[in-house]
Order: C-alpha cells, then structure tokens, then sequence
C-alpha cells in the first residue's frame, strides 16, 4: 500500500505522536511518500530512522491508495492542492483545535490507520468549486474545497460587486467583500458571517456578503450546477480574490467565475462517523450548561 503524508508545523511534544505514524507506517510496511513541505519539518534526529519519498505539487500522485493530513483543516485544504484531480481517499488527523474536516483525534489515531490499512471505510465525497478568469491568478490551483472570496483590500472603503448567477443578474452587493462556499466551506468563514449550515450532499452554493452595508442582504443557497460572476468597482482599484487559504491581488479589469470542479474531494469516514455527528461535537449542540 502506498500512502501520502503532509503535515503542518509542530512543536516539540508533538513530535512523539507525530513519530508514532511513522513507526506505524513502518510496522505495516507502507510505501510512504511526504510532501516536500512536511518533509523539511522532519529533519530532526527523531525521524532520521525512517525512509520515504517526497513529493511536490505537480507530481503525479495516482499511484497512491490514501493521503494523510497531520494537522487541522487548513492542513487538510493544503491536502487538497497536492491531491487536486486525483481524489485520493484523505484522513484528517486533528492536532489543531475545532476541526469539522481533521475529525481524528490523536486517541483514535492508530485504530483509524488501521481501519485505513484495511479498507474498512466509506468516502465523504466533497464537492469542489474553481475560479475560471481572464488572467491566470492561482496557476493550477484555481480550486477551493471551502470556499471563494472577493474583498477589498486593506482598510479602504466598502466595495460594490455586481452578482450573476448563469448571466441573470442577481444583485448588487455593497460590502466589505463577498463569499461563495461549498457546503464543505458552509462551516467556515460563511458561516461566521452568517451563512446558513449546508448538508454536504445537497449539491448548493452559498453566496454570503461579508459585512452589508444594507442589513436586509441576506445569504442566498444557489444550485451548485450554477455559474456565478462578478464585476467589481471601488475607490481603490485593487482587490483580494483567495481560494482557502491562498490570496492573490486583482485589480477590476479581471473578469471572475465560479464554478462546480469536475472532480472531488473524498474525505474518509470510518464507521460511526457522520457530518451530523460532527455538528454536534464540534457546535456543542445539545449541551445544557445546567446540567
């Protein structure tokens, strides 16, 4: 078996933990390819024990069963760019805080990594969406697993973006910036601007304005077979565009795009795990202080 690894920086007394995947990996006797990023990470005598191949993004990875992402759910978006097209079967690892993607506790590590080892589990399959433009922006990475946004830039003022959904128009927006999300991204910063939670299977976009300067602007749930563009203007001509956690700079002559990508993210689920089950973990949901 052939499994891929990447990671996020860690601090010494996580190296223990980190050191038990390997030693794992190791046991079973898996092929284990590191991503290059991750690998310059573990140069400390405590890994020089064991072998692996590096990769980087770009590299053909079909010839792997499985991806692991050591971390919290930005490690695992940085997951995503490295796997792309290939949907490779990923299990988040949590070393980080809340995590609704990174959904393996450290506890639960090894039993996971052998349910993985065996084949024993389903696939969450993710929708993904890709930003189509004028100019190339994100190179190959014109793809998000949470979500695609429009600000502004800095401390300027408000800005005005004009939405179509498949060339109708829909509305003006005058905000601090715009968000369109995944359900997958339905859990992130859409929701904290007060987008709705989407099932993941539902097959919508959300479209979120991100602080509206007029207070009946809502959230609005789109099919995800929609088109989405927009035409921007402000005082400052130069604007944020990110996908995840990548960011770039525009100015208004870009023309911008939204679209369902033609692949997907496929996320492992092992028995007894559930989107709904993970609502109510991470969102205290039936919780009564009183008790």
């Amino acid at each position: 078996m052939k499994i891929g690894v990447h990671g996020k920086e860690f601090n010494r007394q996580s190296v223990p933990f980190i050191r038990s995947i390997f030693e794992l990996l190791q046991k079973h006797k898996i092929d284990t390819y590191v991503s290059d990023k991750f690998s310059r990470l573990l140069s400390a005598a405590a890994f020089r024990s064991f072998e692996w191949k590096t990769f980087t993004h770009g590299d053909s990875l079909k010839k792997i069963n499985a991806f692991l992402s050591i971390g919290g759910d930005g490690t695992l978006l940085e997951s995503v760019t490295y796997i792309g097209q290939h949907e490779i079967p990923i299990l988040g690892i949590n070393t980080g805080r809340l995590g609704f993607l990174a959904t393996i506790s450290q506890a639960e590590t090894e039993h996971a990594l052998l349910k993985v080892f065996d084949g024993e589990f389903s696939l969450d399959k993710r929708a993904v969406l890709k930003l189509e433009s004028n100019k190339k922006i994100f190179g190959r990475l014109n793809f998000a697993l949470n979500d695609f946004t429009l600000m502004k830039k800095g401390s300027s003022s408000m800005i005005t973006v004009h939405t179509f959904i498949d060339g109708a128009f829909l509305n003006s927006y005058w905000s601090d910036g715009i968000i369109v999300a995944t359900p997958t991204g339905s859990t992130g910063y859409s929701l904290s601007c007060g987008g709705p939670l989407v099932f993941p299977r539902s097959g919508n976009f959300v479209i979120t304005p991100v602080s509206p300067h007029n207070l009946t602007v809502r959230p609005i749930v789109v099919a995800d077979t929609s088109a989405i563009t927009f035409q921007v203007e402000g005082r400052i001509k130069k604007f944020l565009v990110t996908l995840d956690s990548r960011y770039a700079e525009i100015d208004d002559t870009v023309k911008l795009k939204v679209v369902k990508a033609d692949f997907k993210a496929n996320l492992i689920q092992l028995k007894g795990q559930h989107f709904f089950k993970t609502l109510r973990q991470k969102l205290n949901w039936g919780l009564d202080i009183r008790n």
